[in-house]
């Protein structure tokens, strides 16, 4: 069983390097399938997610070639099946993208109804109701998303709620789809951007995108191209938070600070000072943490991504701090794993209501999801002491090389998978 190892206490420093974005990764190389021609994508995340749904891709046919290791090449021409196996798919969420591409290029998908962080219900009906507003037939029988059109017409669709994955997925399969496509209170986040311009490259024709109206004029074709993908907002706002909470001084490199106004804007509150470039971002702790209150909202409010991270941050803040999650119901799984660490958080319904402490203590901890392992690491650093943190396989379907960068700002983490490596790894660090 792997799991980190990690001694508390230091100040991290330093610069690190941010990868492409794995939310926008998903919804590309799902688009990739959708031309018969080569598709080259370059700054691939190298993390889980992108690995699994890759096979995914491979397993109904395409040809999928690793370049170097994050560059990857896909030719979906060879595609022989819309059948995505339920094994790839139970294991992330985004394999419904391939519901859109599928649907898209071949009139025809069937996934399996998907996996991924237990952080709440994620309702697939605004995909569903778009796909039957661009005339496909919906059922969902035997654990399966099957989707089925004679032809699709482009349709107006207002989704009655924001959804990412909703309007990624209406995108794609109205970007095929004969005539133009109205998509009305359409999510904005940058990789629904990210995806449209990579849909763009390849020869649709979308416009609006990063607005909350969405304009598609449906082509019969799509055709290769080469494309980089966006950084990650939520690795970088992760090393962003690492910082502030361990009095740290880091140079977040590779990102778009754009993207990261509403995080740079609650560190600023909370007493850190935050120095932006044209491509990166530096983050200086405050000797002392202010309190301050946080909601979660759709892009450009603060990402659900983040609120993990930025209560961590607030259990170390003086005074009473309040954090309310707007987006997903079961998202403070985390907070037993801080308060055993001499966290002062209650919960009640969708709120925390977090009472600063000078200091947290090292714990045996367990990583509930993706975005709650990774403020656990977080709480790990700033905490005095060591920590374990069990589950790290939730962590590693969003982080490329955490453990590697964390070292490189100067934190003492390993990952072990061994009882033997890490009571090794704890005699050494003492």
């Amino acid at each position: 069983m792997e799991q980190y190892i990690i001694k508390g206490g230091l100040p991290l420093k330093g610069e690190v390097s941010i990868g492409g974005a794995k939310n926008a990764a998903l919804g590309i190389l799902a688009a990739a399938i959708m031309t018969d021609e080569t598709v080259t994508i370059e700054n691939v995340p190298n993390v889980r997610d992108t690995r699994v749904l890759l096979q995914a891709i491979e397993g109904i046919g395409a040809k999928v070639k690793y370049v170097y290791n994050n560059s990857v090449q896909i030719n979906g021409g060879s595609i022989c099946d819309k059948n995505v196996d339920y094994e790839y798919i139970k294991k992330i969420r985004a394999s419904y993208y391939l519901l859109g591409a599928l649907l898209g290029k071949y009139r025809e998908s069937h996934v399996a109804l998907p996996g991924g962080c237990n952080i709440g219900s994620r309702p697939i009906d605004q995909h569903i109701k778009g796909f039957r507003a661009l005339g496909a037939e919906v059922d969902i029988a035997h654990g399966m998303i099957c989707t089925k059109a004679e032809k699709l017409t482009g349709s107006h669709i207002y989704f009655d709620v924001v959804s990412v994955g909703a309007t990624i997925n209406l995108m794609m399969a109205a970007c095929m789809a004969e005539g133009d496509t109205i998509l009305e209170n359409a999510a904005k986040e940058p990789h629904i951007v990210d995806v449209a311009n990579f849909l763009n490259a390849m020869g649709a024709n979308i416009k609006g995108a990063g607005t909350d109206v969405i304009r598609i004029k449906g082509v019969s074709r799509l055709h290769g191209t080469t494309y980089s993908i966006i950084p990650d907002q939520i690795e970088a706002g992760t090393f962003m938070f690492a910082s502030a909470a361990t009095g740290g001084d880091v140079v977040v490199k590779d990102v778009i600070p754009k993207h990261l106004e509403s995080l740079s804007a609650k560190l600023i509150e909370v007493g850190c000072q935050v120095i932006e470039g044209d491509d990166w971002v530096r983050v200086i702790g405050a000797k002392e943490l202010k309190c301050t209150n946080v909601k979660t909202l759709p892009y450009p409010g603060f990402p659900t991504d983040m609120q993990p991270q930025m209560s961590v941050v607030l259990a170390l803040a003086k005074g009473s701090s309040m954090v309310t999650e707007s987006i997903f119901e079961n998202r403070f799984k985390y907070v037993d794993e801080l308060n055993r660490m001499g966290g002062r958080i209650k919960v009640e319904g969708n709120t925390a209501y977090i009472e600063g402490v000078e200091v947290l203590t090292g714990a045996q901890l367990a990583a509930p999801d993706l975005r709650a392992g990774a403020a656990l690491v977080i709480a790990a650093l700033a905490a005095d002491g060591v920590s374990e943190i069990e589950d790290i396989e939730y962590i590693q379907r969003g982080y490329e090389d955490f453990e590697r960068k964390l070292q490189g700002l100067g934190a003492v983490i390993e990952r072990t998978d061994s009882e033997r490596e890490a009571q090794k790894f704890k005699l050494k660090i003492g």
